[in-house]
């Protein structure tokens, strides 16, 4: 994603303010990186623009997941080679800096995730900053790359499990979780600049607060524990919708639905599950059994009947036997999840999974299996979408239109979710909750009318 011309620059006498162009990759998490430096580069009054061709520099937000990212990363760093000549790379696949100087090696500085000052640093060097405080203006809670009604809010940095089919913790380190405080004061300036949805995103976010033995800070008159359900439960008093992503099934879980039933927390959780099959999960060295987790969804149901509960999977991880892919399916059939979406395994290099010494499952086997585990998944998505026919809910709008606008129930997050289509008597703007009445459904998206 590639960020567009934000603020008009405050130019300094007869030289006009440097401009920098932007190109973000990868996951939620990558993104609020590029919030970051976008935000440090107004402060200090460089102009963002669409265009490579003219800009002093060119920054490049890559990500290092899966070979496939990593060939989009350096395409992207090979046309903005191409268009202006001076790069500067940044984000996961900058902990490998060698993978990158093979194939590019005229770029102008490389930077691993998070680091955010070497950089501005790189910036600086290619293009000196023009400053001016009363005019070089930064909104209180920074600049943003998503719609103004909602905003990503990472809580915490890195990972502790040591999944192998993943190299995260090689790329962004260890659980590093910060303070609840700050993650609160972020929170109250994002809604006080006008976002209705706080998506809740880390690495692992039932895990946050661990590496700090779930320590106290000072938000305002109080203190706050940096603890997964206390950090739930405070977010939810700025009566912002709060959707919780990445979220492990551990069972101290179990306590959040009750802040679903207070309506503090959107009835929404992502989970990424990853397999069903008892030996797949050992393999991927992935906590997980079966029958446990299939308790635990039903559990959370009996309290919150509405729940919807959306996970990834992947198909075709070195071992699986067509008996484990057939476990896959017949466990989705039994949780009914509500939204899923499935990657085809990648060897990813650095992965332990690649040492493991289970056999590869051919390309044409994987995809043949990816083609049947969406169209099972879509099937179960039809009928729980179906169900919601007649109902109403509140729906937030994302899209307005003449005749047909845009938006998401509680149980969808944007992008990766469905969607619904709804028609109104009266204008709608983004960020505007309206009550819907579903009048038809199809297998992923709702359509209706404002009641």
């Amino acid at each position: 994603m590639q960020a567009s011309t934000l603020l008009t620059p405050a130019p300094t006498g007869d030289r006009p303010a440097p401009r920098i162009s932007f190109v973000s990759l990868g996951c939620p998490k990558a993104l609020v990186d590029s919030e970051r430096i976008i935000t440090q580069l107004r402060a200090e009054g460089y102009e963002l623009t669409k265009s490579h061709a003219g800009a002093d520099a060119v920054i490049v937000n890559t990500c290092g997941f899966l070979d496939s990212a990593k060939k989009e990363s350096l395409e992207a760093i090979g046309l903005a080679l191409a268009e202006n000549g001076k790069v500067i790379v940044t984000g996961c696949m900058g902990a490998e800096p060698e993978n990158i100087t093979a194939t590019h090696p005229n770029v102008l500085a490389i930077t691993g995730p998070q680091a955010y000052e070497s950089v501005m640093t790189a910036v600086r060097s290619a293009a000196a900053p023009l400053h001016d405080p009363f005019l070089d203006l930064v909104p209180p809670q920074g600049v943003k790359l998503t719609p103004r009604h909602y905003a990503y809010l990472k809580i915490s940095e890195g990972c502790n499990n040591r999944c192998s089919f993943c190299i995260i913790p090689k790329l962004r380190g260890d659980l590093v979780s910060r303070p609840a405080a700050d993650v609160l004061r972020e929170a109250e300036k994002l809604v006080a600049a006008g976002v209705k949805e706080l998506l809740v995103i880390s690495q692992d976010t039932s895990a946050y607060g661990l590496d700090l033995n779930f320590a106290e800070s000072r938000y305002k008159d109080r203190s706050v524990r940096a603890k997964f359900y206390d950090l739930a439960r405070d977010l939810g008093q700025f009566g912002a919708w709060v959707r919780l992503h990445y979220v492990y099934p551990y069972p101290h879980v179990d306590e959040v639905i009750g802040l679903m039933q207070e309506g503090l927390v959107l009835p929404y959780l992502d989970i990424p599950f990853q397999h069903a099959s008892p030996k797949v999960l050992k393999a991927m060295r992935r906590p997980g059994n079966h029958e446990k987790v299939s308790a635990r969804l039903q559990k959370w149901r009996d309290q919150m009947p509405d729940l919807s509960v959306r996970s990834t999977f992947i198909v075709g991880f070195p071992g699986e036997t067509d008996e484990d892919f057939e476990f896959l399916l017949e466990w989705l059939t039994e949780a009914k999840l509500s939204r899923v979406g499935a990657f085809v395994y990648e060897p990813v290099r650095g992965a332990s999974s690649n040492d493991l010494g289970l056999q590869h499952v051919p390309p044409d086997v994987q995809a043949d299996r990816h083609r049947r585990f969406m169209l099972h998944a879509q099937k179960i998505s039809s009928g729980l979408l179906q169900k919601k026919v007649g109902r109403r809910f509140p729906v937030i709008v994302d899209k307005s239109g003449p005749s047909v606008a845009e938006g998401r129930t509680q149980g969808d997050a944007p992008e990766i979710d469905g969607k619904v289509y709804f028609s109104s008597r009266r204008p709608v703007r983004a960020g505007d909750i309206v009550t819907v009445k579903i009048e038809r459904a199809d297998a992923y998206d709702l359509h209706g009318i404002v009641v």
